[in-house]
């Protein structure tokens, strides 16, 4: 699933065009909306319930991923003006858009993907899925259980989609020093542990993709206007914290590696 290329690069931005429907899965009350080159993207709304926040998890976790060699659907900005809910009926999304102007989150929409059944496969290589669960052990992921995997299968190959739940840490920046060591015990629960029988070959590759300041680097790529608040001084304090505590945790895998062996060996 993975090679040794990171390509990281500038989040391209576009402006919403069409609102096409709302995607009523799950809370937050995303949608695939059509933008002004012409693509379709599925939307995370900054003013939605968790806010900024969530795009923050889904930009740093979707590109850390990406830089893990693992496949991630185009992440890009979306720029929501007043026009896209002029014309809506629904009073709860047209509350949403208001909520919204300015600058959102868009994952490229994937026509004809289904939803990751670990009934019907297809079953992922043991590197594929140690990959996955060691690079969301991570990120804290709770949201890749086999009721809500968050996997695409496109072409017949895995995509990993949602991370706005991950790297929970910065909702409560006054305690991230101890979450750094946090084994993370989800991930008893992780869609993929069954086929997670090479964990430490899967973490020795993802450490050396990151290596040479790509966290530091996937920081960068969060806009401005989403780090807000949490009391920084700065947007650059604010990403400074980030890497800091992502390259800590990074540093001190071995907790939540042997958490997640642990748990694999529990079900063989």
């Amino acid at each position: 699933m993975s090679s040794n290329a990171v390509y990281l690069r500038p989040m391209k931005r576009v402006t919403a065009t069409r609102y096409v429907t709302p995607l009523r899965e799950g809370g937050s009350l995303p949608a695939i909306v059509e933008a002004d080159d012409s693509g379709l993207y599925v939307v995370k709304f900054r003013g939605a319930g968790q806010g900024p926040k969530a795009l923050v998890a889904e930009v740093v976790a979707g590109e850390l991923a990406r830089a893990a060699g693992l496949r991630v659907p185009e992440l890009v900005q979306v720029d929501v003006g007043v026009e896209l809910g002029r014309n809506e009926a629904d009073p709860e999304i047209r509350e949403l858009l208001k909520r919204s102007l300015g600058s959102n989150l868009g994952l490229d929409y994937l026509p004809g993907s289904v939803t990751f059944d670990p009934v019907v496969g297809p079953p992922p290589s043991a590197d594929e899925a140690s990959e996955v669960v060691w690079f969301d052990a991570f990120v804290t992921n709770v949201d890749r259980t086999a009721r809500n995997p968050n996997l695409l299968v496109w072409h017949r190959r895995l995509w990993l989609i949602d991370h706005g739940a991950s790297i929970n840490f910065h909702h409560a920046w006054q305690g991230a020093g101890s979450a750094v060591r946090t084994p993370f015990s989800h991930v008893k629960d992780h869609v993929l542990l069954p086929w997670a029988s090479a964990l430490a070959p899967a973490g020795e590759r993802i450490a050396s993709r990151w290596r040479g300041g790509v966290i530091a680097e996937v920081l960068s790529l969060v806009p401005d206007t989403w780090l807000v608040g949490d009391g920084f001084a700065t947007t650059a304090d604010h990403r400074s914290a980030y890497v800091r505590h992502l390259e800590a945790r990074l540093a001190d895998a071995n907790v939540f590696e042997e958490e997640a062996r642990h748990a694999y060996d529990q079900l063989v």
